[in-house]
């Protein structure tokens, strides 16, 4: 059998080499051209890529014989992942390959920060000796905190204890029973801004990290604190930091990445307390050499089917429709996400129960699904169907598949009980309406109908006159439209539940000011994906 692999990224020519020699493959180098690769992919089986180059239905649709898409390092960012899987083509990663490279370098720019390396050598090159007006800061006795503790966060914690630093953490998902061979503590966002010398980010960038350090984080960090990042830019509020930064308040900022790439004329650019380096982490020999020979190998023993590493989309059931199954792997993602934003606590058990013939064999791939819904918020793309359940292991999350739930009655139904820290806990079902589309039927006590998508506020209140009413003014009067309602009671009279599909999200100050109705015992504003 012979294989055609289109390459369009630099590789080593150790990785080239590996596959020109392969028996049965053709190796062809293309840039990366869309009008190009669209053209050449017709006769392609393999496909390598980086982030220049999108892979979507449309670029798929000249891929007749495509099985694999290989990308270069950790981002499945620009790769439509639905419709590679519907056209049955494997999409894999090159996961904590560059892992040692980003750590090392984060302590090249917090070296570099700490004893102002870059303008004390900028002013030498001018020909200025002003060796008294540099006096940096030693990192031995600092605190160090790490925001996400994931394969570069561990390795920077490693580094730290070489240093002589304390280092506490910053990760939701992390138990604390998984770092006691690091000596790191875990403490809470506001505690590692207040008590932090160095703040080091490491973090995926999901809605949730979105501008996690904005105005108020930097109106509690600890004064002179120090901030490295290279990891993701739109993790930072830059305008925040750029205001902390003149202020004083930040001591100074190393970055490698930013919202925006490159960052045109921004103001961060060429302030004197501010390092600034185009998103070079990675770019050590050893990182592009490691990337290179792992994306090769892996691509080649996927097409011939001796082993699947790093795939993030291999469907669960040979032979089983995937058209058929990816309605239900949907729901099951809702659901878990939905326990995700309504959990009162760290989510630390996990029951399932599936009934109906639909659902026969679907255990594993449901679970999975679940499971990746639950962890995507936090974790963005770094969890998928293939790992899911290894990171919900490695966060303590304990999984079993339960009977007897006490569950509307459904010919096909999806159900899951949650226990968090504390002692609470909530069941979440749902089922497909015409056998596609998801619809959450149940919270606890509480019978629903409502399509998990787009804006939701749910809230919990008591079953008295008025409640529609009032709430529909308040909305109105702020601009909110309600697209859809529905309000479940476990008894007259006593306390209801209902979920708000809105065409708008609250502000904070109206969500507040809601929560604060006499009517209202809690409230929850949850925005998921559109269907």
């Amino acid at each position: 059998m012979s294989y055609t692999i289109l390459v369009t990224t630099a590789l080593t020519s150790e990785a080239l080499d590996f596959l020109r020699r392969a028996e049965g493959i053709e190796v062809r180098i293309l840039p990366p051209e869309r009008a190009e690769v669209a053209k050449a992919l017709s006769e392609a089986d393999g496909l390598i890529i980086r982030d220049d180059l999108t892979v979507d239905a449309d670029l798929l649709a000249n891929a007749k014989r495509l099985k694999v898409v290989g990308r270069v390092g950790v981002g499945l960012a620009g790769i439509d992942m639905e419709a590679a899987t519907a056209r049955g083509v494997m999409v894999m990663h090159t996961p904590g390959v560059n892992a040692i490279s980003t750590a090392e370098y984060t302590f090249a720019l917090m070296l570099a920060l700490a004893r102002q390396v870059i303008t004390a050598h900028l002013e030498v090159g001018r020909g200025l000796w002003l060796r008294q007006a540099h006096m940096g800061t030693e990192l031995y006795g600092k605190l160090l905190g790490i925001i996400g503790i994931g394969r570069v966060g561990r390795r920077v914690a490693e580094r730290a204890a070489a240093f002589g630093m304390d280092v506490i953490a910053y990760d939701p998902y992390v138990a604390e029973a998984h770092l006691a061979d690091l000596r790191v503590k875990l403490v809470g966002f506001e505690e590692l801004l207040r008590r932090s010398d160095f703040i080091s980010i490491h973090c995926a960038y999901t809605p949730e990290t979105a501008n996690l350090l904005n105005a108020e984080a930097f109106s509690i960090i600890k004064a002179g604190a120090r901030l490295i990042n290279a990891a993701h830019g739109s993790v930072i509020d830059e305008a925040a930091l750029i205001a902390a930064l003149r202020s004083g308040r930040i001591g100074g900022a190393a970055l490698d990445v930013f919202a925006v790439e490159p960052p045109q004329d921004s103001p961060l650019i060429g302030l004197p307390n501010v390092i600034h380096t185009p998103h070079m982490g990675d770019a050590t020999l050893e990182a592009q050499r490691d990337l290179s020979m792992q994306i090769a190998r892996q691509v080649y023993d996927a097409l011939h089917g001796t082993d699947y590493r790093n795939i993030v989309n291999m469907p669960f059931m040979p032979g089983r429709a995937f058209d058929a199954m990816q309605p239900y792997l949907r729901l099951a993602e809702r659901i878990g996400a939905l326990h995700h934003y309504m959990a009162r606590g760290r989510i630390r058990r996990v029951a399932v129960e599936y009934k109906g013939e639909e659902l026969d064999g679907l255990v594993k791939p449901l679970t999975v699904a679940l499971l990746k819904g639950m962890l995507a918020p936090v974790l963005g793309e770094s969890v998928n169907y293939i790992n899911a359940p290894l990171v919900a292991m490695e966060r303590g999350i304990h999984v079993t598949q339960t009977k007897g739930l006490d569950v509307v009655d459904y010919t096909n139904l999806v159900s899951c009980q949650v226990h968090w820290e504390g002692g609470g806990g909530q069941v979440i079902s749902g089922a497909l309406f015409n056998r596609r589309e998801p619809r959450i039927v149940q919270i606890d006590d509480y019978r629903s109908d409502f399509v998990p998508s787009g804006v939701l506020l749910v809230f919990g209140s008591y079953d008295v006159p008025g409640v529609i009413g009032r709430v529909g003014t308040l909305l109105g009067e702020n601009g909110i439209n309600i697209a859809a309602w529905r309000t479940g009671r476990a008894t007259k009279g006593g306390q209801t539940l209902t979920v708000l599909t809105l065409d708008q999200p609250l502000p904070d100050p109206l969500l507040e000011q809601f929560r604060a109705l006499d009517f209202v015992r809690h409230a929850a504003q949850i925005t998921l994906p559109t269907l």
